[in-house]
Formats: C-alpha cells, sequence, structure tokens
C-alpha cells in the first residue's frame, strides 16, 4: 500500500480544492464480509494536471469522472490516478465494494456473543477512510459530507449530523460543515439509546444492547458531565460548539480510549462499567470525556494542516480535558457527581498519565512535542507520534505555558486563534502567532525551547545555612526555562509522623537557580516542581530524601505527594535507587494514603515494572510476598467499608501477586471476598487467570466460567486463561492463534497475549523468545498497523530480561521490512529491556 507523503499532500492542496462528498453505503449485501460503498465528490482542479484518489476496496466496480468511465484496472494499490483534468470543476462518482474490519480500523463488524446482535462502527483516522470510500484523503482538504446508509431493519444509524430514517429504509445523516475526511464517523446497529437536550441540542447516549443495564445506571453521571464540561467550555470559548448535536456512543472492540468525531464521539466501551470500578476509574473517564468534547473545537473546528502537527490536537485536549474537569470538580454542589467532587484531576495525571510522557522522551525513539516538517514526511511516520509526548509531555508544556503567561492571556489566544483559523487548518506556526498577539511575553522563543526540543530535564536542590536564612541553589541538567513552585515542610511537633506546609513560593530556573534566600532554618522537606506545574525530574537534597522516605504520606497534599512518588520513581529507573527500597517505602506509607490515585499509580509502578522486570527472578517471591503483605493490610484497613475504592484496588493487586492458590481459589468458590466485594465478572476472570498462570485450573474451569458469561469480555478472559495455562499445548494453542491463523481480532489477540507471557513459566517460554522475531514481522505485514501494534506491545516477551533478549531485539531492528508501527513499538520495547537489565545491576 502506497502511503501518503507531505510533499504529495502539499501538492495536492495546492491543485484542488474540494467542496462535497455524497456517499452512500448499503450494509445490507455482501453477508458477513462486505458492503457496497458509492461515492461522488464534487472538487475544482485550480489549474490542468494530474492527481490521485485512495480507496481500498474489495472489488471496484466502476469509476466516471465528469460522466466518463475510468478504468478499475488503473488502481494501483489504494491509488486511482486522475490523468489530464482540465482546470474548473469536476464529478468523480466511484463504485466498490468494502471489506468489513475485525481489526478496529475502517468499518469495524463485531457480532456480540452474548445476543447475536451485529454491529459496525467507523474508525477512519490518519488513512483508513480508504477503507470505507473513495477519498483525497488528508487533512487540508476539508469539505462538506451527505451521508446516506441502508441497514438491515431493526437497526438504527448514528453519524456526524442528525439522522433520520427516509421512506425507502436509507437513514440520511445531515449534511456536516467543512470537517476532514478522517473526522466522518458512522455506527450502526440496533443500539440501545438514552437521550436529553441541553442547551437546544439533542445529547445521547449509545451502546450495544447487551450493555443496556450498565448504561442506564450510569446515564444521569455520563450526562451530567457533558453538560458542565460543554457550559464551562462555552464560557472558556467565545466560538459557539459547532456541530448540530452531540451523541456518545461506547463501541465495541475499539482500538483507542475515544475517537473526536465531531457529533458523535466513540469510546471503547469498557467504559460502560459492568463491574465494580474505582472512584479514579470513573473520574478518568469523565477526563475522557471532557478531552473528545475540547476536540469539538481543537481538531474538528480547527484542525491540524499536515500530521507533524498532532500535538495541536492531542496536547491541547490533554490539558483542557484535565484542566476543564478539574474546574468541574470544584464548581460547587452542581459540578460533578458528588463520589469525586472535590477532588484534583492533575493527581491523577501526575502519577499516572505524566509518568507515561517521561518514559516516552527518555527512549531512543523520542521525538519533540513538535517536530520539524521534514521528521514526518508520510503518513506512516505521523502514526507512531501517538504516545506520551503527544499526549502527556505536550499537556504538562501547555500547562506550564499557562503558569508562565497566565490563563487570561491564553485563552484569548486560544480564542483569537479560533476566530482566525474556523473551519478550516491551521499549523504550529499559527498556533504560536495568535498566543503573541494576546502579551508581550516572546512566546515564539518559549515555543523553540519547549516544543522543539527532546529529554526531560532534571534539577537538584542544594540547601545550605548561613545567618539565619537557608539558601536554595538549583542545579539543572537541561537547558528549558521552568515557573516551578518550591514547597517548604517542617515536622508537625504535635505528630511526628506528619509534616506541615512553612510556605510555597515560585522560581523560575534558570534565572532564580542561585539567588534563592528564605529566613529561618532550612525545612525539613523541600520539594521542587511541589504543584507538579512543570515537566521535569526533580531530585531531593539529603534530608528531604530522608524525610520522604520516612514520612511520605505525612505530606499533606496529594499533588505533592505525588510529586514525590514521581521522583522515587525515576530514581529507581535511573539506577539511583534499589528496586526494594521502593517496595519497602510503598508498603510503609500506603496503608496510610489517602487519596487513591497514588495509592493505584505507587501500585501499578511496583508490580508491573519493579516486580516482574526490575527484580531478577530470585528476588520475585520476596517481592510479591510484599505486595501480598501491603494489599492484605489495606484490606484490613478498609474492612469497615468507608473506602470501597480502595478495597477494590487493594483486593485486585492481592489477586495479581498471589504466590499460591488457596486464598483466591477460597474466594472464587465462595463467591466474595470475606466483607466484601462479592465477585463480579472482573474480578472472576482476574482470580482464574491467576489461577491458571499458577497452574491451578484447567480448560474444563474455563469453559464453565465462559458459559456463565457469554459476553465479548468472557471471550477475552477465557482466551486471556487459556494462554496462561502452564502446559506446552496451552501455550502453543495460543501461539498458533495468534500467529498463524489471523483468525483474532483485535481484542480477542491482546487478550491472548496478555496471558501467554507469565514472568513465573521462564522455562516453558523460552523457545518462544525467538520464535516472536520470526513471526511478528510477517504477521504485522499481514495485519497491518493496529496488529503489529498489538504485537508489539503485549506480544512482546517482555518479562524475560536478559543479555540474549537484548541482542535478539537489536537484531530484528535491524531488518529493513519492518512495518513502521512493529519498529517502533520494538524499539521502544528492546530500550525498556536495556533500561531493566541497568536497573538489575
Amino acid at each position: 500500500m502506497s502511503v501518503l507523503t507531505r510533499d504529495e499532500a502539499q501538492t495536492r492542496a495546492q491543485f484542488l480544492d474540494v467542496q462535497r462528498y455524497r456517499i452512500d453505503l448499503d450494509l445490507t449485501t455482501g453477508g458477513e464480509d462486505t458492503f457496497e460503498s458509492r461515492t461522488v465528490i464534487h472538487f475544482t482542479a485550480r489549474t490542468a494536471g494530474d492527481t490521485f484518489v485512495e480507496l481500498k476496496p474489495a472489488t471496484l466496480r466502476s469509476v466516471t469522472l465528469d460522466g466518463q468511465p475510468l478504468d478499475p484496472e488503473t488502481l494501483t494499490e489504494n491509488r486511482l490516478a486522475l490523468t489530464r483534468l482540465t482546470a474548473g470543476p469536476h464529478e468523480l462518482h466511484v463504485d466498490a465494494v468494502m471489506n468489513y474490519s475485525h481489526t478496529g480500523e475502517g468499518l469495524h463488524r463485531f457480532t456480540d456473543p452474548a445476543d447475536g446482535e451485529t454491529y459496525t462502527y467507523t474508525q477512519l483516522f490518519m488513512e483508513d477512510v480508504q477503507r470505507v470510500f473513495a477519498a483525497f484523503d488528508q487533512p487540508d482538504l476539508k469539505a462538506a459530507f451527505d451521508l446516506t446508509v441502508k441497514a438491515p431493519d431493526g437497526w438504527k444509524v448514528l453519524a456526524n449530523g442528525i439522522t433520520e430514517q427516509q421512506a425507502d429504509g436509507r437513514w440520511r445523516a445531515a449534511t456536516t460543515p467543512l470537517i476532514s475526511t478522517y473526522l466522518v464517523a458512522l455506527a450502526a446497529g440496533p443500539w440501545h439509546s438514552v437521550t436529553t437536550e441541553h442547551a437546544g441540542l439533542p445529547f445521547g447516549l449509545h451502546c450495544r444492547r447487551s450493555l443496556a443495564p450498565h448504561l442506564d445506571a450510569d446515564a444521569d453521571e455520563l450526562f451530567e458531565i457533558t453538560r458542565q464540561c460543554y457550559d464551562r467550555y462555552h464560557e472558556k470559548f467565545d466560538e459557539p460548539y459547532p456541530f448540530d448535536s452531540y451523541d456518545q456512543a461506547f463501541v465495541p472492540e475499539f482500538n483507542a480510549g475515544a475517537m473526536e468525531n465531531p457529533g458523535l464521539v466513540t469510546f471503547r466501551d469498557e467504559f460502560v462499567y459492568r463491574s465494580a470500578v474505582t472512584d479514579t476509574e470513573r473520574q478518568t473517564r469523565a477526563m475522557v470525556i471532557a478531552h473528545e468534547m475540547a476536540h469539538m473545537w481543537f481538531g474538528d473546528l480547527v484542525t491540524l494542516q499536515w500530521w507533524d502537527d498532532i500535538w495541536l490536537n492531542e496536547s491541547f485536549a490533554e490539558y483542557m480535558g484535565y484542566q476543564t474537569l478539574n474546574e468541574v470538580a470544584h464548581g460547587g454542589s452542581g459540578g460533578c457527581p458528588p463520589r469525586w467532587r472535590g477532588t484534583d484531576t492533575w493527581v491523577d495525571f501526575g502519577i499516572a498519565r505524566k509518568a507515561w510522557g517521561y518514559d516516552a522522551d527518555q527512549r531512543p525513539t523520542t521525538h519533540p512535542v513538535a517536530p520539524a516538517p521534514d521528521a514526518v514526511p508520510d503518513t506512516a511516520s505521523a502514526m507512531l507520534n501517538f504516545d506520551g509526548i503527544s499526549y502527556a509531555k505536550g499537556a504538562s508544556a501547555l500547562r506550564q505555558l499557562v503558569a508562565w503567561l497566565g490563563e487570561k492571556d491564553f485563552l484569548a489566544g486560544i480564542n483569537t486563534h479560533f476566530n482566525r483559523h474556523k473551519f478550516a487548518n491551521a499549523t504550529l506556526a499559527d498556533f504560536i502567532d495568535s498566543l503573541a498577539s494576546t502579551t508581550d511575553r516572546d512566546v515564539h522563543a518559549w515555543a523553540e525551547q519547549w516544543l522543539g526540543t527532546t529529554g526531560v530535564d532534571t534539577l537538584t536542590p542544594t540547601v545550605t545555612e548561613t545567618d539565619g536564612n537557608w539558601h536554595l541553589t538549583v542545579t539543572q541538567h537541561g537547558e528549558r526555562p521552568h515557573r516551578l513552585t518550591v514547597g517548604a515542610y517542617d515536622r508537625d511537633l504535635n505528630d511526628g509522623r506528619h509534616l506541615i506546609l512553612r510556605e510555597r513560593f515560585d522560581i523560575d530556573v534558570p534565572q532564580d537557580e542561585t539567588a534563592t534566600a528564605r529566613p529561618g532554618r532550612r525545612p525539613a522537606l523541600l520539594v521542587l516542581n511541589d504543584q507538579d506545574l512543570t515537566y521535569t525530574k526533580v531530585r531531593l537534597d539529603d534530608t528531604s530524601a530522608e524525610t520522604a522516605l520516612r514520612s511520605l504520606a505525612g505530606v499533606p497534599d496529594a499533588l505533592t505527594r505525588a510529586v514525590l512518588w514521581n521522583t522515587l520513581r525515576d530514581m529507581v529507573r535511573d539506577g539511583e535507587l534499589p528496586p526494594n527500597a521502593y517496595l519497602e517505602t510503598a508498603r510503609a506509607h500506603l496503608a496510610e494514603e489517602a487519596d487513591l490515585a497514588v495509592v493505584q499509580g505507587v501500585l501499578a509502578f511496583a508490580a508491573t515494572q519493579i516486580t516482574n522486570r526490575y527484580l531478577a527472578a530470585a528476588d520475585r517471591p520476596a517481592a510479591l510476598a510484599l505486595l501480598t503483605d501491603l494489599t492484605r493490610a489495606l484490606i484490613r484497613r478498609t474492612e469497615d467499608g468507608s473506602n470501597p475504592g480502595l478495597r477494590l484496588t487493594a483486593v485486585r493487586h492481592f489477586i495479581d501477586a498471589a504466590a499460591q492458590p488457596d486464598t483466591i481459589r477460597g474466594w472464587l468458590d465462595e463467591g466474595s471476598v470475606p466483607g466484601g466485594p462479592e465477585l463480579d465478572p472482573e474480578l472472576r476472570w482476574r482470580i482464574l487467570t491467576r489461577l491458571a498462570v499458577l497452574g491451578a485450573t484447567d480448560d474444563k474451569e474455563i469453559a464453565a466460567a465462559l458459559a456463565t458469561d457469554p459476553s465479548a469480555t468472557g471471550e477475552e478472559g477465557a482466551a486471556r486463561c487459556r494462554a496462561a495455562l502452564p502446559t506446552p499445548a496451552a501455550k502453543e494453542a495460543a501461539w498458533t492463534a495468534m500467529f498463524q491463523s489471523d483468525s483474532l481480532s483485535n481484542y480477542l489477540f491482546t487478550a491472548t497475549a496478555q496471558g501467554f507471557w507469565q514472568p513465573e513459566q521462564a522455562d516453558i517460554l523460552k523457545p518462544y523468545v525467538t520464535r516472536y522475531y520470526e513471526d511478528a514481522v510477517p504477521l504485522a505485514a499481514r495485519r497491518g498497523p493496529a496488529i503489529a501494534e498489538a504485537a508489539g506491545r503485549y506480544a512482546f516477551p517482555a518479562p524475560v530480561v536478559d543479555a540474549d533478549a537484548v541482542h535478539l531485539g537489536e537484531t530484528c531492528l535491524d531488518r529493513t521490512d519492518l512495518l513502521p508501527a512493529l519498529r517502533r513499538k520494538l524499539a521502544d520495547q528492546v530500550d525498556d529491556l536495556r533500561r531493566a537489565l541497568t536497573v538489575r545491576s
């Protein structure tokens, strides 16, 4: 398949003006494999010349240009040449049969095992429009879209605009404003829907019928968050919401968290909770709602010109999602659901999301937030930049920008940007010009230092005392300017376990790095970046390090504790703190931690990185025992029912750390954890997966569990359990399903891969390390980017940490035939192996 290059896109954008698409899809023919697609494109050539249109059909039946037939056989890969065009208007008709997808790309088709109902939805990002209809597929050729869909009886069709069923049975969507091709959206099936109206617009929630009771249970909460974010954005932005409705569809087997299709946002339907979740997880769902709604302005109303500016979409939505939800959470009695009203969403960002950015920025594959144009020469390379840099680091940079610029000037610049470029496209230069127009600060210099560079700075404090004052000197490893808050804490004389805030003050690094003097004795704890307003690693002076390790749970502010836990995390990853010391700190302080996001973030790092990768096999049993003791203490702490989210988190991690099956087997047999919670489907499959790893279950029990829960998540749970069984036959069957049969959907592939590699099963898994590199490369070539990414992320032999594994990975990366999506994941994974070896040593 030919990928679109930046040069080709620029040439085509100069040559063409595209006015309108008329798309007619027929989902009633072709059975389970194909559907019919007819497209009419109205466009103008500014001069005489040649160009091409993209599509990826199963069969191209006919093409006519201005009433004259073109030869379908001239379709080469995914391009149909349009030659000898005259200057002026043209009309292209394309009639094709297209393939349904089972990998979450294009028009994905899914049959729900719970009730046999079938659903389809589009994910047309980057270059998957061509899997559904013919298009000039690049973001800066915006057009209006008219969509009609013939769907089976009993189905409902959702689209970017309001849809109505016609007399002939077809569904017609309202014409869109000017949008990019990748933002066209369709969801068709027997959806269960809940609707309301707000600010004169229809709002809708949609899911498959088998999830209807769970959506109904949360509909009030989902609508409340949607309304509050909508109103808050209208307070921030001068431009009103630019589309005719706001639907949110929770769809099956979705590859991303969500997609910002204007008027029809699609979410992975794991966000329709059928099992118990924590309040932090509900907060995350609310943040995703806020994130995607921000895209309606930044991404949909104003769209990037080329994919080098993807951060303009994602960093903005990431920052705005967390910031707006935080404002909503603190906005009074009507602000948000009471279960997490008043919480600080930036704590979760700092302890979980931001770590994603830090990790990505320290790998060889890092890139600037805003890469140079020649660094994103085509769509294949652009797809690789949807990572922790474009999301977490970019959002962190914008948070720092607001701290430096001031929110008033920042929002004024944003509104200038919307006004200048609405329903059009814009570049980084346009964005910076808009910000610069509202302030006297040198935003262009800031952008060059923050957005055009790579890597993570490190700030280290030195504290001295003279003449009744204490003095702070900050040593900076890196060159970015930082506006940050410093927190000074003293011990509470009435309770030695706790600390009290003496003062917070702002400094600019490097300008103030040697000029900070404060009256009084030195604090017991000094925290750089206390409110986490900038993007940097920080270190502690010796006195502060001792205080933190002894009294971390006694720090009064959750966001400060998150900064300190991140400091310890960074020190482990940089080889400055032994992994066991992190675990002992967790055992000492998590039992008293009040913020659930902090507990979840610390336990996740302790389990997935330290226990599974950073400790040698001989040290793993002791680490699992420590985690078992820690989570048991958290379970005891929550026996009174006062903190069900903390109890659920502790139960989950107790299950995952179980080295012996007896306790969790008892829970499974009884159907409940003593004192609660009762086992819901998620906990049942979690226990059964751990029992499979320990060799304490078999295929018969797994089949019985699936018969009890014959849902899509049940099928995934069964696949995960079967792949986790420590028998040669189970491993070979799982490997064949992943790498040979090509029959697994994206979700079943991921579930199988998650079960396959287990640290406890090193001996039986050893032959598969070499086989991975032999089989992953052709798999990626056959099945495309989505499965390639899953193979690199989930099917990679991550628990095998040794020099031979690193050598195998490096040798594979020398190959010239790697699909870019697989190459990127392998490069990251191999670098993580190197880091794990360094930490172990």
